[in-house]
């Protein structure tokens, strides 16, 4: 055998053990390459008559992140040169065999007649649990950053190596679907417990395990290639089946809205490959995964969650000549909830943090929110106290400026006024080393203006982190006009350091997210006035693929915040620049009737003890008119949230707020969840094509206001037939999943 990617060796007890070691990398991925050479080892096990069986395992730290992307998107660029050169039938033939090659090798294996057994240490995901699913014996090491899963629907696809019929005969229907659908990371116990391994072991005795499952005898037999094997929900067509799937369309209905295409065919596959025997299933099964694969939800989503995203990750718009950051300390000032919320993820990343405000009774109340974090992950099996108070440890609660003198990087997060931020800085400037980086954590005042109060502006950026901290992947790295590369450099790499994505932004207010989230809740605003009724907007906006209602939405972020916001912009810039509808409707909600959002339980929705929110009802009566929901029309609605920020993400673009189509299709995703089934707001544009993007925007400036007029840079994009990922030049690389 010719094995570059695996070595292979044989014990005295005839067992072989398969070590998978990619060279040059870092994590190991399934290619062509190491493909070809499992499929060599098979037929190797298989025919050797001195080997009883064989252990796969690895030879880093993790087991595989799963599939190279490049292969699948290279087996699209091939089937259209195949198009061109062969006619479709034959192009679609060698397409559809390309995508099923991987599922078609491990039924080898899974049928060779020798029994297989695995040892997973680290993540084991996507393609490569398919591996483990075909092996006939999974052993799982014992860890804290040990995890299985199959989650290729979050990037717009599903497992099509044999996922969906392996998991849904180890499991009970309704939960193999729940798993499919979430596509979530499982620890050790989760998946023993729900029987997608059958041993867990600390991890130097994983591969001994799998060892002696084969020496006692284990059997080269899948469950369900054995006559006497029955489904574990029963048929499909029984009393008991049809208890599952009328549920299973209906939760499917709930949770897609009909956006995502990959989840419908994990439907599909399962429902029809519950009813075949295993290799018919598992052709059924490719024929989907074929279709999906050629879907423009799955380029978009590929290219945007995993592709550029991963780049992002790795520091693709970071300063190249300069050195990577030496971060030791972080120094935070202002401890109030967001403030706070960054130190916790500060120290949660390793990080020293000195965390200063107005007293020590409020730095330490600052510090508490970190304890209060630590005992929920406690409480959920994901920390140990020992967890907590190394990363109290880290975080130093005063009062005192001087704490900052060995501050690699201060971040202020003090409340919104420049005022008070030009005091702080001052008094930052005054304690810290020459050197120090000073970034803002505003989420609306420009930095460059900001930057004036600072003896050395290059050394002043901003990092607008989003809320809850702990939880969103995105941070805004902003760049002010004199902003430095050395600051550029240091806040990206602390931004990464956090485990989190940060894209590039050029000054200015509101930067990129809170520029098109802040589109999206004036449209709300707006379509209320306009009568339509509260609880149509908000389920169209779902429809439409936003996570959240955007009247929930504006209830999460504070209803006084965006009051306080309207009156900012409206001193900055005159009344002309708010729209007096819907400082109407705020001020009624806000002013009026002291409704300010989830923070005081009372916003557009009401906030009960117990129980769901549910809207407020008395929202109607601050509606002058009220739309007869029949003649609504649906869809305009559905278009109006998507397309009012989409063009805003056109105009930072024209503007050079962003620069690069990767940052914004990656930001809107993740800063405010822009339907994510369609790649983000620039790949939506794109996908729909530009001219009839602007002839849409047209349509709906005329109808509803200058607000969607497309800017000039989509009109010349139109005229030339240009994309945004064309002209702009941002182009998906190779990744794993």
């Amino acid at each position: 055998m010719n094995l570059v990617n695996f070595t292979f060796s044989t014990d005295s007890d005839g067992i072989g053990l398969l070590v998978w070691n990619m060279p040059g990398r870092s994590m190991n991925v399934i290619t062509q390459d190491v493909m070809r050479e499992l499929d060599e080892l098979v037929s190797h096990v298989a025919q050797e008559a001195a080997l009883k069986g064989c252990v796969i395992a690895s030879g880093k730290e993790s087991f595989s992140g799963g599939a190279d992307l490049t292969m699948l998107e290279g087996l699209g660029a091939l089937l259209v040169r195949q198009m061109k050169q062969e006619g479709e039938e034959k192009a679609m033939q060698a397409f559809f065999d390309g995508t099923r090659s991987l599922s078609q090798l491990y039924r080898r294996l899974e049928t060779c007649g020798k029994p297989f057994a695995i040892a997973i240490n680290g993540t084991c995901l996507g393609g490569a649990f398919e591996l483990a699913l075909a092996c006939h014996y999974r052993v799982m090491a014992d860890g804290e950053k040990v995890r299985v899963g199959l989650p290729e629907v979050k990037v717009g696809l599903f497992p099509g190596a044999g996922g969906t019929q392996r998991v849904a005969r180890l499991m009970p229907t309704g939960d193999a679907l729940q798993m499919l659908f979430k596509g979530e990371q499982l620890r050790p116990q989760q998946a023993k417990s729900m029987g997608l391994v059958h041993e867990i072991a600390p991890a130097a005795e994983i591969i001994a395990k799998a060892k002696d499952w084969i020496r006692q005898g284990g059997k080269g037999q899948a469950p369900w290639d054995d006559a006497k094997f029955r489904l574990p929900s029963g048929k499909v067509h029984s009393a008991g089946g049809m208890m599952i799937w009328p549920a299973a369309n209906a939760i499917y209905r709930r949770e897609t809205q009909d956006n995502y295409p990959a989840v419908k065919a994990i439907l599909h596959s399962v429902y029809e490959g519950l009813q075949l025997p295993m290799d018919l299933a598992l052709r059924l099964e490719s024929r989907w995964f074929a279709k999906i694969l050629r879907s423009q939800e799955a380029r978009a989503m590929i290219r945007t969650l995993f592709v550029s995203m991963g780049e992002l990750n790795k520091g693709a718009r970071r300063p190249k000549d300069i050195t990577p950051a030496k971060l030791h300390t972080i120094g935070i000032v202002g401890a109030g909830f967001m403030g706070a919320s960054i130190a916790y993820v500060t120290a949660l990343s390793g990080l020293n943090v000195v965390l200063i405000d107005q007293n020590l009774e409020g730095a330490e109340k600052g510090k508490a929110l970190s304890h209060k974090l630590m005992s929920d992950q406690i409480m959920k099996g994901r920390a140990r106290s020992a967890d907590r108070d190394a990363l109290l440890a880290r975080i130093h609660a005063s009062a005192d400026y001087t704490d900052l003198a060995k501050a690699d990087l201060v971040i202020e997060a003090v409340f919104e006024d420049r005022s008070i931020k030009a005091d702080v800085i001052a008094k930052i400037l005054a304690a810290a080393k020459p050197d120090v980086i000073i970034a803002s954590n505003t989420s609306t005042l420009p930095i460059t203006s900001l930057a004036l109060n600072s003896a050395k502006p290059e050394q002043f950026i901003g990092i607008h982190f989003f809320s809850p901290v702990e939880r969103m992947m995105l941070v805004e790295v902003i760049k002010g006009e004199k902003t430095g590369a050395q600051a550029m450099a240091c806040a990206i790499d602390y931004v990464r350091a956090l485990r989190k994505t940060p894209i590039l932004v050029n000054d200015s207010r509101g930067f990129f997210a809170n520029r098109c989230v802040l589109n999206y809740l004036l449209e709300a605003h707006l379509m209320f006035s306009e009568g339509v009724p509260a609880a149509m907007i908000e389920n169209l906006a779902r429809q439409a693929g936003m996570p959240v209602g955007p009247l929930a939405l504006n209830d999460e972020v504070a209803l006084d915040l965006g009051w306080k916001i309207i009156q900012a912009t409206k001193k900055d810039l005159g009344a002309d620049a708010i729209n007096p509808a819907q400082e109407r409707l705020i001020d009624a909600l806000v002013n009026q009737h002291q409704r300010w959002g989830r923070k005081n339980g009372k916003g557009f929705y009401d906030y009960p003890e117990k129980g769901p929110k549910r809207l407020w009802t008395g929202l109607s009566a601050l509606q002058e008119r009220h739309l007869d929901p029949d003649m609504i029309d649906r869809t305009e609605i559905k278009q109006r949230f998507l397309v009012t920020q989409a063009v805003e993400a056109a105009r930072t673009i024209e503007e050079g707020v962003i620069s690069d189509p990767r940052e914004a299709d990656v930001g809107s995703i993740l800063g405010f969840g822009f339907a994510p089934f369609t790649g983000g707001a620039l790949s939506y544009i794109d996908g729909m094509g530009v001219a009839r993007f602007t002839q849409l925007c047209d349509q709906l400036a005329e109808k509803h206001g200058s607000r969607f007029a497309p800017p000039r840079l989509l009109r010349d994009m139109a005229s030339q037939k240009q994309t945004f990922y064309g002209r702009f030049g941002a182009s998906a690389s190779s990744a794993s999943s």
